[in-house]
């Protein structure tokens, strides 16, 4: 009995804590979403209505939001396999035996990380620049045609996950490089014996072992991509033609320059549902795949 109330006392700071600054918000916000909480509302609480529903039936049935979400869906499909895969190779690169100045090179990978998202998004605005950026420099010396990156609705958002592989790949190279540094070296050496070539010992000895690691990295990767703001806010603001607007930067739209705060927390609890059941659906695949 000591022991636990020993035990109650040491973490109940951080419970409170917890309780004050995460549980609490996320209750009141969901309870926000069921009132008309506005401008007015926000001036004076008589004019707080409760819709029930009314704000979620309302979402499902704007066609913005469908384009929100299709838009957020097509960058989390281009971005997050082409992420994990760039951060997948930058991991083996370095981790690879012949690799030299590997120091250097893992500061290079991650210094994207670690730069002011905006200050990099105008810069990379720039580089993206139908005339006089040098992307289409580079495609010219190659004989492709100039591409208005930012002007089109078909490139926008292949242009904006470029710039998004660009930013996040080194922290999930991070995750992935300590996890092949896990991996023992008799496991290469009995693939070799056996036979197996780089590729094989690829698909058999490291991706197996690193199936846990991946889960871990898919999961906080879809969880970062679905969760698009910055880069359309600073690059496109949205457009062209909607093309860019993801759903957090619609609850963006709504809560803070409409001010329908109701309307913006329903559409942020809608995301929380989609992160939650698609980080379902990966634990259980996952699973599957490594036979527990």
């Amino acid at each position: 009995m000591r022991r636990s109330v020993a035990a109650w006392t040491l973490v109940a700071p951080a419970l409170i804590a917890l309780a004050m600054f995460f549980f609490l918000p996320i209750v009141a916000a969901l309870l926000l979403s069921f009132t008309d909480f506005d401008l007015y509302a926000l001036a004076d609480l008589h004019n707080l209505r409760f819709v029930g529903l009314g704000n979620y039936l309302t979402l499902l049935k704007t066609p913005l939001f469908w384009q929100a979400l299709g838009n957020t869906i097509e960058f989390v499909v281009l971005g997050v396999p082409l992420s994990i895969a760039t951060s997948l190779g930058a991991a083996l690169l370095i981790n690879s035996k012949l690799a030299r100045f590997r120091s250097i090179f893992r500061t290079i990978f991650f210094a994207p990380v670690v730069t002011t998202l905006v200050a990099v998004a105008v810069i990379w605005r720039y580089l993206f620049n139908t005339r006089f950026g040098v992307i289409n420099w580079l495609l010219g010396l190659i004989g492709l045609g100039p591409v208005d990156w930012l002007g089109s609705p078909h490139w926008a958002m292949p242009a904006i996950v470029i710039f998004a592989v660009w930013k996040n790949f080194g922290y999930n190279m991070i995750i992935l490089l300590a996890g092949l540094q896990t991996i023992p070296d008799d496991l290469y050496e009995a693939a070799r014996i056996d036979g197996a070539g780089p590729l094989a010992q690829f698909r058999h000895v490291t991706l197996p072992a690193l199936a846990p690691v991946m889960l871990v990295v898919s999961i906080l990767t879809m969880a970062a991509y679905f969760q698009l703001f910055a880069e359309p806010y600073v690059m496109t603001q949205g457009g062209p033609v909607q093309s860019t607007t993801s759903i957090l930067y619609l609850m963006f739209v709504q809560g803070f320059q409409f001010w329908n705060l109701g309307y913006a927390t329903a559409v942020a609890f809608v995301l929380f549902a989609i992160l939650f059941a698609l980080t379902l659906v990966q634990v259980r695949l996952s699973r599957r795949w490594s036979g527990q």
